[in-house]
């Protein structure tokens, strides 16, 4: 029996919490399928582990997450932990540069039309997939430090044909399995940068015919998002204009505790959800695990295989049951249940599918 070995990486805030659930998940669908099994290795990381140890990412967390399969990861970061520049601990960020995790996927998919402010849209009428470039765009500079009593400061976006180029591909790929269509959104009517990547995305277009493209201006893709969300297939964009919009997409099916995400490389993947470490709700047993439920089935897709593909299937299948209900949902989806009742109910879904 193949026995994966998954890097566990709870985090900050209310990670812990989701990832729990998450791993229970997994282990059922393994189960179910009979084909394979998790031995899941945790590792810290995060706010907290700098101010236990001195660093958000040890050593050894890096490496854990570099040797293992996969790595499933809850949240990281508080905001009253910060460098001395005055941003944020984002050890996240840094494993997805130091393991070259350069494509930043965000599905969105409405669950129940009661969980999404547009009232006109059912369940799987909003429907499509973001892909964010991960490793350079306006990010690139993060690490300069900025002089606070400086008169200015800049940051620097950077696109480099070879980053654009293996991005715009795995939009295309996976387009090829959906509906065929991808858009580019840039602002290339104002940024040489965004010309450029237009100009890369367009050579890129040209190996997939069988593929229908669309450009859109990213202030013109946050209105389009709102009033005509159904027009989308797949998107492909720079880092921090997916940072951006994955969070606008994820508003549209009931927020970030239903948007699952991967950061996903040539050989290495991180899958977490798209939300924070939400210190306000920690331990209050509220958090909404189904984002994070979520991406463990992002991440038996990732694995490969036919037991796989079914299992992350199976789980995606338990969700849709226990969505169906809107009287099934945490606080943030306009319900009173908690992250326990909630994960109870997906796992109880999971156990009664059909084999």
């Amino acid at each position: 029996m193949q026995t994966y070995q998954i890097a566990l990486l709870g985090g900050d805030g209310i990670g812990p919490e989701v990832v729990a659930p998450a791993v229970q998940a997994l282990e059922t669908a393994a189960r179910r399928r009979g084909e394979f099994q998790f031995e899941f290795l945790p590792y810290s990381a995060g706010a907290a582990e700098y101010l236990r140890s001195g660093t958000p990412l040890p050593d050894a967390t890096l490496e854990g997450c570099a040797a293992a399969d996969a790595t499933l990861l809850g949240a990281m970061g508080l905001p009253s932990v910060r460098w001395p520049s005055g941003t944020e601990m984002a050890p996240q960020i840094d494993l997805r540069e130091q393991l070259d995790l350069f494509s930043g996927v965000r599905p969105i998919y409405l669950y129940n039309a009661a969980h999404s402010p547009l009232k006109r849209y059912g369940e799987g009428e909003i429907d499509f997939v973001l892909f964010r470039e991960n490793t350079e765009g306006m990010f690139a500079s993060r690490k300069i430090p900025a002089d606070l009593s400086a008169s200015e400061v800049r940051d620097t976006l950077l696109v480099t044909r070879f980053a654009t180029e293996r991005i715009c591909r795995e939009a295309f790929l996976l387009a090829r399995k959906r509906r065929k269509h991808v858009t580019l959104v840039d602002k290339a009517n104002v940024l040489p940068t965004m010309a450029f990547f237009r100009s890369v995305f367009q050579t890129v277009a040209e190996e997939f015919p069988d593929v229908q493209t669309d450009k859109v201006y990213v202030d013109a893709a946050a209105l389009f998002l709102v009033k005509n969300p159904h027009r989308f297939d797949v998107l492909v964009m720079e880092n921090l204009f997916g940072d951006i919009l994955s969070d606008l997409a994820a508003g549209l099916v009931g927020g970030m505790g239903m948007a699952p995400s991967a950061d996903i490389g040539g050989k290495h993947a991180v899958f977490q959800p798209s939300h924070g470490s939400a210190p306000d709700i920690a331990g209050k047993g509220i958090a909404n695990p189904i984002a994070t439920i979520l991406s463990a089935a992002m991440m038996l897709d990732w694995l490969g295989g036919e037991a796989q593909t079914a299992a992350a299937g199976d789980i995606r299948a338990a969700v849709r049951h226990v969505m169906a209900d809107p009287a099934n949902a945490t606080p943030d989806i306009g319900g009173s249940k908690s992250t326990g009742e909630i994960s109870a109910l997906v796992l109880r879904a999971l156990e009664e599918l059909p084999t």
